[in-house]
């Protein structure tokens, strides 16, 4: 049996040149990382080159890409015509610094798939998405704070750093103003009663409320489409802006998003990742009444005070408007989220299958083209299960309360066996993953539980 020391080891060894990126990344970047995701012992990856549904390393390692740029890449990697619209663009220019014709037509892409869109404004993230709704929403009600949900990610600006990891009501993060907590609630979700109380008090100054429509974490943990409906009746009959963060879920849980897919209708939605095709860029979308705040009226006094502020110098960018055109036509006819989900929901079968036969104490869930691992290990919660099902929980401190050292150990064993994950123990499939990707990503999956089993780390029932 590999020990664990061997694993890491072996890992470390097959990846020399890793090693000497990780050097010089030390001396260079703070942090030593562009993402705090990114960070991983003994080696970051280095990724040389994506085609498909697989990417390389710069030691040569291939590995089935179930990261797929944090979500973005529904298509896979390189798709021809996504590579093609932007080689085409970029022989006129990068950046003009000017609104251009593709930026248009990138807006009018955007409103025909999303049933809420009458107007787009672009932005180059889906932290800069979810800043810029949230000034919507405080300046058409003209009121400050802010409902955000236990769990639920939605950037990392001070806004909303905090509340998305366990303990929820800990600080996201050194540098933030302490005053930043009195423009936010949090609450938890799938608790109608307990949001009906917050927007019911008379001094709540309730702006508006922010959600992933997949549950916390792109869907880590579920959400009740019947909580999504009231919702949504709530925030009316209160006056509150409804704002879906749909960053991950956008293009990919339909090609109108979640609020296609739930038949739910927010006032403002927030984009990134797939509608920009793999390039950098984001989007926030909503009704013609709300999204006229940003409208210039010619009246001094209106266009200097009653109006949202908005800038942005690679807002709309060429390259980001030329993928995201080419990206959003072909999801436009529905076949890659059809694909894509269709290969999802049979991982998520097989995956289970592996835990089943060997008694693992845990199970796999997922919606769409999505997949999580939660793997219980308070032992008494284990002891009184009879079967796995009974696992089942939707609790947040639970799901996402896994060990650091269990996520690391799980990403470390799967990498090894040519496996990468979105984040802690889940991923997302493109319409381009295939058959072969399955039963080797599963051999991976099984080989990574039965040595997590032998380190004591995972439980069995």
């Amino acid at each position: 049996m590999t020990t664990p020391g061997d694993i890491t080891q072996l890992y470390t060894e097959a990846r020399p040149k890793s090693k000497a990126w990780y050097a010089r990344a030390t001396a260079t970047l703070g942090g030593a990382v562009g993402h705090d995701v990114r960070h991983f012992e003994p080696v970051p990856m280095y990724i040389a080159r994506g085609q498909g549904s697989r990417k390389w390393d710069v030691d040569g390692n291939e590995y089935i890409d179930f990261l797929l740029g944090n979500g973005a890449l529904l298509l896979g990697h390189s798709p021809p015509e996504v590579v093609e619209a932007i080689q085409r663009t970029l022989v006129d220019g990068t950046h003009f610094g000017n609104d251009h014709p593709l930026h248009i037509e990138w807006g009018e892409v955007v409103k025909q798939l999303v049933p809420t869109a009458e107007k787009v404004r672009f932005v180059n993230s889906g932290t800069e998405a979810t800043l810029l709704a949230l000034r919507l929403g405080r300046a058409f009600t003209g009121k400050s704070v802010v409902v955000r949900f236990e769990g639920h990610f939605h950037g990392w600006h001070d806004g909303v750093v905090h509340g998305f990891q366990p303990p929820f009501d800990a600080d996201g993060s050194l540098g933030v103003p302490p005053q930043v907590w009195d423009s936010f609630v949090t609450a938890p979700a799938n608790d109608l009663d307990s949001l009906d109380e917050i927007l019911s008090s008379p001094d709540s100054d309730i702006a508006a409320a922010i959600i992933e429509p997949s549950g916390a974490s792109w869907g880590r943990i579920p959400i009740d489409p019947g909580f999504l409906r009231g919702l949504r009746e709530l925030t009316k009959k209160h006056g509150v802006v409804l704002i879906f963060d749909e960053v991950v879920t956008g293009f990919r849980f339909s090609p109108g998003g979640a609020e296609q897919l739930f038949g739910i209708t927010p006032d403002l939605s927030c984009f990134a990742k797939i509608v920009a095709g793999g390039m950098p860029g984001g989007a926030v979308s909503g009704g013609d009444e709300i999204m006229s705040l940003f409208d210039f009226s010619g009246d001094a006094v209106h266009d200097r005070h009653q109006r949202v502020v908005h800038q942005g110098t690679f807002n709309g960018a060429p390259l980001s408007a030329a993928a995201g055109v080419a990206y959003l036509k072909q999801i436009a006819t529905g076949e890659p989220t059809k694909s894509a989900d269709a290969l999802a929901a049979q991982l998520r079968e097989t995956f289970e299958d592996v835990l089943e036969r060997h008694g693992i104490a845990g199970y796999v869930y997922g919606i769409s083209s999505t997949f999580h691992v939660f793997f219980e290990t308070d032992v008494a919660a284990a002891a009184r299960a009879s079967r796995r099902s009974d696992l089942h929980t939707a609790d947040p401190q639970k799901l996402k309360g896994m060990s650091g050292e269990l996520i690391s150990r799980y990403q470390l064993h799967l990498r090894h066996h040519g496996v990468d994950n979105m984040s802690s123990t889940g991923g997302v499939l493109s319409s381009v993953h295939t058959q072969k990707d399955i039963e080797e990503a599963t051999d991976a999956f099984e080989k990574t539980v039965v040595a997590l089993a032998g380190e004591k780390l995972i439980l069995k029932l």
